[in-house]
């Protein structure tokens, strides 16, 4: 599989979780623990892209 092909899904996959994670923030009665897992898993995605990105040029 193609490297920009990962990273661009990886994206994808960051922006699916960063608006579902604002989306948890502001609905009401939503634990924020649920919050905090899903903001973690994005940013961690992130930041194997950003690895990704500089490491594998």
């Amino acid at each position: 599989m193609n490297i920009n092909r990962i990273r661009t899904i990886l994206n994808i996959l960051f922006m699916i979780g960063a608006l579902a994670a604002v989306i948890l923030y502001f609905s009401p009665g939503v634990d924020r623990v649920v919050f905090f897992y899903v903001c973690c898993v994005a940013l961690f995605l992130k930041m194997v892209e950003y690895v990704l990105r500089f490491l594998l040029r």
